[in-house]
């Protein structure tokens, strides 16, 4: 008779797993302690909050087991842990939002959603739907939402990529306030918000006077280096036609620049006597008596003034104007 080793439970096999990984095809040990030095301990674990008393609790254990044994240099066996939300749907049988289930009547098959909409936007929604380490509900309407914001940017897209006809210093703020953003949100887990920070983006691209001026093929290509991780096959088929053909996958990720992100104009508070009847758009750094002169045009300002003397113009730069009048 042959004797069967292979006897551990299924627990003790999971435990220390993340150690093979490394160096899979060693065959003379189960790892090599320098390798599992180099790799381990993980960066980032991401899984549901029911691992936390069972498979969490035995890696642990078994880590530090390991390293007590003098086979590893670490004693725990990852750094970071994020717990991930679920994504419900309200049931048609109780009228609450919980776990999808055939059952409850409150399932959502993906592969009709990925033959309707896409691939990706179905990837876009589940990011877009709500906090990553939240439950969050599934709407129908919520994926249409992704889907037309998509075939905007698409649309617009194909439109841009020509020389814009003057240098446009705002695009370039919101461009790096984008990166920025997308960059923060993405180390964050926020993808959510990242998304909404694309949203915003293209609805500033699809301004009129955006439309007129034109937008740099340089600004839509970092645009499009940003949405790939969320859009993949929609940025690459995009970057292809805008003429490349390595991979939008190897191209650097874009760096911000924080001089440009600053805003170089400011809102200024008009006020008449003291009280807030209005606020002015300006340049940073707008002299005092021209700042006065456009205050002075603003139709709701001018009403405050008919009939009466401006004796005197408090002005404190990029922020106050009050004008001081006589009684009328």
């Amino acid at each position: 008779a042959k004797r069967e080793t292979d006897t551990m439970p299924q627990w003790a096999g999971s435990s220390w797993y993340f150690l093979r990984y490394p160096d899979a095809h060693l065959e003379q040990a189960s790892f090599e302690k320098e390798t599992a030095n180099y790799w381990l301990p993980v960066d980032m674990y991401v899984g549901g909050i029911e691992h936390a008393i069972l498979h969490l609790l035995y890696a642990r254990f078994f880590t530090k087991v390991i390293y007590d044994l003098g086979y590893i240099d670490f004693d725990e066996p990852f750094q970071h842990l994020f717990n991930q939300g679920m994504v419900c749907k309200r049931s048609d049988k109780t009228g609450k939002v919980e776990k999808m289930s055939k059952s409850k009547g409150n399932v959502v098959n993906p592969d009709e959603l990925i033959e309707k909409y896409g691939i990706d936007t179905v990837r876009m929604y589940e990011l877009f739907i709500g906090p990553a380490e939240l439950d969050s509900e599934w709407q129908d309407q919520g994926i249409e939402g992704v889907f037309r914001f998509l075939k905007k940017t698409w649309d617009l897209i194909l439109k841009c990529g020509r020389e814009p006809l003057q240098e446009d210093r705002e695009l370039q703020r919101r461009l790096h306030l984008l990166i920025r953003d997308v960059t923060e949100r993405i180390e964050a887990f926020k993808f959510n918000t990242a998304v909404s920070s694309f949203m915003e983006f293209i609805n500033f691209l699809n301004r009129p006077e955006m439309l007129t001026r034109g937008v740099d093929k340089k600004t839509v290509e970092s645009f499009l280096v940003l949405l790939a991780p969320f859009a993949p096959h929609f940025s690459e088929e995009l970057w292809e036609r805008l003429g490349h053909s390595q991979s939008i996958f190897e191209e650097r990720w874009p760096l911000y620049d924080p001089s440009l992100i600053e805003s170089r104009s400011v809102k200024i508070a008009v006020q008449v006597n003291g009280k807030l009847r209005g606020t002015l758009l300006l340049a940073k750094d707008t002299p005092k008596e021209e700042a006065v002169e456009k205050a002075k045009r603003i139709e709701k300002i001018r009403k405050y003034l008919e009939g009466k003397e401006i004796k005197k113009t408090v002005f404190v730069p990029d922020r106050i104007i009050n004008l001081v009048t006589t009684q009328g």
